[in-house]
């Protein structure tokens, strides 16, 4: 197996990078925050440019396209870099994407825009999908990368931002599923319902969805909120498909709405798990029937 590069280590990229290690990797990380996020088997270097003098191919796992462009600068402009390949796991948008690419393409180094979606949990049990888009010659250079980050694949085009697309696709119908599920909870609560029993109805009927097949049965009703994903990166990625829709002119009158919802509970309580999203909601709406009374 490869050397393998992983840069990023949060609650994805530690879960991504244990994953190649697993599958018989050898696996050199950086993180920002030190080394303490290392999966056991892996080898902690103290910076970006060390790990691409040792790796071929190097994975990022980063909060955002700023934060994406920097690093690929430094893999880029690394004195004695190995790397020849780089595969972004992060959700940097569209025109981050093909920034990125460009920047590696002026040193001949191969970009792959690789998203992914499925939750930590997911990739913990390889079953969260990587959605590629790379030309054909850099996809099957790093394809033994993504079959080791995770068993569910798919590639979705020959040029990077367009898997982005269909990540900030996703995810602004999962931001949707989720903020409208809770709307129906609070006002199937306040008519008397049982939480439990009625998404076990929701889910035999025509409104099912993956907030109320996942993130309410496994992380709302419990009480744990801990998905793993916090709200802040939701408001940036539903942000990021806005002004990806807004660059196309496409239609937004839905996306307006759930943008604004998610900001505000972004700014109201920065950081926390976005399932905590259905006690911002319900104490929303209870807040305006008090002022309508």
């Amino acid at each position: 197996m490869a050397t393998v590069g992983f840069i990023g280590l949060g609650n994805m990229g530690g879960a991504l990078a244990a994953n190649l290690v697993q599958r018989g990797h050898q696996v050199l990380t950086y993180d920002s925050a030190g080394p303490g996020r290392t999966p056991a088997g892996a080898a902690a270097l103290k910076g970006v440019a060390e790990v691409a003098r040792g790796a071929r191919t190097v994975v990022l796992s980063l909060p955002d396209g700023p934060v994406s462009e920097k690093v690929a600068r430094e893999i880029r402009d690394a004195a004695g870099r190995r790397t020849a390949f780089v595969v972004d796991t992060s959700t940097v948008g569209v025109s981050a994407a093909c920034r990125v690419a460009d920047l590696l393409a002026e040193r001949g180094v191969g970009y792959a825009d690789a998203p992914v979606s499925g939750g930590v949990a997911g990739a913990r049990a390889r079953t969260l999908t990587v959605m590629y888009a790379a030309p054909d010659d850099t996809c099957a250079a790093v394809e033994p990368v993504l079959a080791g980050l995770s068993d569910r694949r798919r590639r979705v085009g020959d040029r990077p931002g367009m898997a982005q697309a269909v990540k900030l696709a996703n995810n602004f119908l999962s931001a949707t599923a989720l903020a409208a599920t809770s709307e129906a909870l609070a006002f199937g609560r306040a008519a008397g319902l049982d939480p439990a029993q009625m998404m076990d109805v929701l889910n035999a009927s025509s409104g099912r969805n993956g907030a109320t097949e996942d993130k309410f049965p496994r992380h709302i009703l419990t009480g744990t909120y801990d998905s793993g994903f916090a709200n802040s990166l939701m408001a940036k990625d539903v942000e990021l498909y806005l002004g990806a829709v807004g660059a196309q002119g496409g239609p937004d009158e839905v996306g307006t709405l759930i943008g604004a919802l998610w900001r505000r509970f972004a700014d109201a309580e920065p950081g926390v798990d976005f399932t905590r999203v259905y006690p911002f909601v319900e104490a929303g709406e209870t807040a305006t029937k008090r002022s309508e009374a």
